[in-house]
């Protein structure tokens, strides 16, 4: 069955740390690691960690200078012996079951590289975090070609995202300049990498994953907020860049979209219009390019694939 490592990232969230490890020693799939990295922290977080988890065999301590949260992930990766590395905030928790559950479906889908789940919102807001309004799982098959393009979230904040270590090791394969940029929001190079570079991935809501609200969450705070929004996307688009120039991809892989399409079993409403505005676009005649997007709506209507 599949093993999990999981990598907890702590920066000054002494109220709430003890409560994270210990939610990820409870599960009823018991992980092979737990290993927490610590980024430096002056709140008495290290003294906690040390006194509360010092002695026992199932957590690795981690500490060092402050370098961020990519640079935590970065770290914490580097430990991680285990088949999936699932990721956890230090001011968030888990169900017992959520690890039972990718599991699960690790277990009984080989091909799938990268699952992520709901999110349940408590502290000061509460409310569901759901991909899309999905009302259950998705097989999103792979989304290279529609993040370098458009820039969908393919994923969901950190405490909900899973990958199979040899994912999570190349997708932090980054140049140490990086951690200067992504020293907060580094969930966005797990989700952008994984896509770009070729991972499967998978929806899977479990109703698991409690994101906690409390004012200082770096997306949550200002998920609304039009400054923060326009940096976040030129941040996105500058990783999603980085990633395509490793693997060779350009503007032209636009022609091979409708091949990327046929590989979700199921797509939405917004994932056949993100395709059909791919479709749309490339170097084919206008004629050849209306007559793709055409087909991914009739391909759905007549229940199959253009």
């Amino acid at each position: 069955m599949t093993g999990f490592a999981v990598v907890i990232t702590n920066y000054n969230y002494r109220p709430y740390v003890v409560e994270a490890v210990d939610s990820a020693l409870a599960q009823t799939h018991a992980p092979t690691q737990v290993i927490v990295v610590d980024d430096g922290s002056t709140d008495g977080s290290r003294d906690l960690l040390s006194e509360r988890y010092g002695q026992d065999a199932r957590v690795t301590l981690l500490f060092g200078q402050n370098g961020g949260q990519l640079v935590g992930f970065q770290r914490g990766v580097a430990q991680a012996q285990a088949d999936v590395v699932a990721f956890l905030d230090a001011d968030d928790r888990w169900e017992p079951r959520y690890l039972e559950q990718l599991a699960a479906l690790y277990d009984a889908r080989k091909d799938v590289d990268f699952v992520f789940s709901d999110l349940q919102v408590f502290g000061d807001h509460s409310e569901q975090m759901r991909f899309e309004d999905a009302t259950g799982p998705v097989d999103l098959g792979f989304t290279a070609i529609s993040t370098y393009l458009l820039q969908p979230w393919y994923g969901a904040p950190t405490s909900a995202l899973s990958m199979r270590l040899r994912w999570a090791q190349d997708t932090l394969d980054l140049p140490e300049s990086f951690g200067k940029a992504w020293r907060l929001c580094a969930d966005a190079c797990l989700v952008h990498g994984a896509s770009i570079l070729g991972a499967r991935k998978y929806y899977l809501p479990t109703g698991c994953v409690g994101y906690r609200s409390h004012g200082k969450n770096g997306w949550y705070a200002t998920r609304r907020d039009p400054v923060s929004l326009y940096r976040n996307r030129m941040r996105n688009h500058g990783i999603i860049r980085h990633y395509a120039q490793r693997v060779g991809m350009d503007a032209s892989c636009v022609d091979h979209s409708k091949y990327e399409y046929r590989t979700k079993p199921s797509p939405s409403r917004q994932e056949r219009k993100r395709y059909a505005t791919l479709a749309l676009r490339g170097e084919s005649p206008w004629w050849k390019r209306y007559e793709r997007a055409l087909g991914i709506w009739a391909g759905h209507r007549q229940g199959r694939k253009p």
